[in-house]
């Protein structure tokens, strides 16, 4: 066989194709292991191994991801990385390059709860039509939770401080490890079938999310949903969600919280007891009045069947009459009396003399206010008549005389203006300021 018959490849060929296949063939995978020689160069990108006991798998987290972890990557710490194979053509390594990566622990209990939660919550496990109000007065109460633990110190102590009456049974289970959700199915089973109890309160106090697993239990789920008596699921703190407190009719964030919420304060009773009394007094006042007074009438009754006992009566009635009457006549007159009162008052303050002194004294006011008036009118067209005075003056021809000219006129009157008005021998008449002069021309 000759050299042309081959399939010859370049080292970057095979690369290429190994590179092609890997992609191809695995899909997003998720891959559990152990941390070694992380890296984390100035590009911000981080390198790392997923090993275990008998080989590891280089792996490669760029930047833009790598910088939304939630915790700090370290040698040998265990975690779960989503990512997809891949080969780095220029080495002909094979790696793993990751988009997400979490603590394993945690993060595969978180993903087991997800899954769990959205199958129960499809079969309508947490509906809210489905859950059944809690009793008004609950009376006897089953605490579902481990007896030495401090949640069921907080759950008794509040219970004593605002409820000493409730009967409480607390049914001990453990609440942390493989057998912990098996019994508490058991323990709400038989709370169940006994009748005794009107709720019950299945709790905890807080923890990590794998201290509380058993209440994310599929079986205690159903054990909460079917139950005949109403459930209250309290596990850990008021940001701990489980599926028991999904399930229950009620979830109360905190263990307090969920005693407070089963019985009311024993003050706010004492206070409405309180109430109830002085509402049943008041009423049985009422009640014993409206019967004496029935008394009353049924003994006036039997009394009016005696003839002395009825003229009492009308005696007693004719008095009431006339004092009536005399209060009456009294009142009246009293108004009678003020009316007059009133009217006099009017009468006297529009008498005729009255009226008369007042219009006299007004006109004696008014008299001088004529005079000031004409005399204020007379020296306003004194003034204007000055002042036309003044203007008449300024235009008289006698003015123009007075500063040593003359107004020469004809026989008839005639202003002489032009020499051309005039003829030779014509008497004239010359205007001056002390007389007229006769003149003839010449």
């Amino acid at each position: 066989m000759t050299d042309t018959a081959r399939d010859i490849l370049s080292p970057s060929q095979l690369n290429a194709l190994a590179r092609n296949l890997l992609e191809d063939t695995f899909p997003l995978i998720w891959v559990e292991g152990e941390l070694g020689n992380v890296t984390r160069p100035a590009s911000g990108h981080l390198y790392f191994t997923l090993k275990d006991a008998r080989a590891q798998v280089k792996c490669a987290m760029f930047k833009p991801k790598s910088q939304w972890l939630k915790f700090a990557p370290r040698e040998g710490l265990r975690v779960l990385a989503r990512g997809r194979l891949t080969l780095y053509e220029a080495r002909g390594d094979y790696q793993l390059v990751v988009d997400h990566m979490e603590e394993a622990g945690e993060g595969a209990l978180r993903r087991a709860f997800e899954e769990l939660k959205s199958k129960l919550a499809a079969e309508g496990l947490f509906d809210a039509d489905r859950k059944r109000p809690l009793p008004a007065h609950v009376r006897r109460l089953a605490v579902v939770t481990s007896p030495t633990g401090a949640a069921v110190r907080d759950v008794l102590s509040v219970l004593q401080r605002r409820y000493p009456l409730l009967e409480v049974d607390v049914l001990p289970v453990q609440v942390q490890g493989e057998t912990a959700a098996a019994q508490m199915v058991d323990m709400l089973q038989r709370a169940a079938r006994s009748g005794r109890y009107d709720v019950v309160l299945v709790t905890r106090g807080g923890g990590s999310l794998e201290d509380l697993w058993a209440f994310n239990d599929e079986r205690l789920a159903r054990a909460i949903a079917a139950s005949p008596v109403p459930v209250v699921s309290a596990v850990g703190h008021e940001t701990d969600f489980s599926l028991a407190d999904f399930a229950a009719d009620l979830r109360a964030p905190t263990p307090s919280v969920a005693a407070e919420l089963l019985v009311p304060d024993r003050r706010d009773l004492l206070a409405r007891v309180h109430n109830l009394q002085r509402r049943l007094a008041t009423a049985h006042a009422h009640r014993l009045r409206n019967l004496m007074q029935r008394a009353d009438r049924a003994a006036l009754r039997l009394n009016a069947l005696r003839p002395q006992a009825r003229l009492d009566l009308l005696r007693r009635r004719q008095d009431d009459a006339v004092r009536r009457l005399h209060a009456l006549w009294r009142d009246r007159q009293a108004r009678r009396i003020a009316t007059l009162r009133h009217a006099d008052a009017i009468l006297r303050a529009h008498a005729p003399q009255r009226r008369l002194d007042h219009l006299r004294a007004r006109l004696l006011a008014l008299a001088p206010r004529p005079q000031a008036a004409i005399a204020r009118t007379l020296q306003r067209e004194a003034l204007h008549l000055r002042g036309l005075a003044r203007s008449l003056e300024a235009v008289s021809p006698l003015a123009t005389v007075a500063r040593g000219y003359a107004l020469v006129t004809k026989e008839d009157g005639t202003l002489v203006r032009s020499v051309a008005q005039v003829e030779v021998n014509e008497t004239l008449n010359a205007r001056l300021v002390d007389g007229t002069l006769r003149v003839r021309v010449e």
